[in-house]
């Protein structure tokens, strides 16, 4: 088998950091939603079916993006940061460490 090697190098906090670019999703898929229409409606009145069936399901597609992008813009600061919302900051302590139990605990260790 193959394998591949990763160039760019992490550093364990992606997760934490990282941001869904939804403003500029929903931009693409406005301009896709246009000219899926433009399509369908050119294609359409020069009498070219098929063409207009695919850029018909074009538009189904970039209108249920949208939906989805708005939908989950719409959840507000805590699923989607504005921009004024700081990135958060990577966990740093590494993994919480078992402490020893009381005495009169009965727990045990992992």
């Amino acid at each position: 088998m193959l394998e591949c090697e990763v160039i760019a190098m992490r550093t364990g906090s992606e997760p934490a950091t990282a941001r869904s670019p939804l403003r500029m999703r929903f931009w693409l898929s406005l301009w896709g939603t246009f000219w899926a229409l433009f399509g369908l409606l050119a294609f359409s009145l020069t009498g070219r079916p098929g063409w207009a069936v695919a850029c018909a399901v074009l538009l189904v597609i970039t209108v249920l993006d949208l939906c989805v992008v708005t939908y989950r813009m719409r959840q507000g600061a805590r699923f989607q940061p504005g921009r004024d919302v700081p990135p958060y900051e990577p966990d740093r302590g590494g993994r919480p460490r078992w402490r020893k139990p009381d005495p009169g605990d009965r727990t045990n260790p992992p």
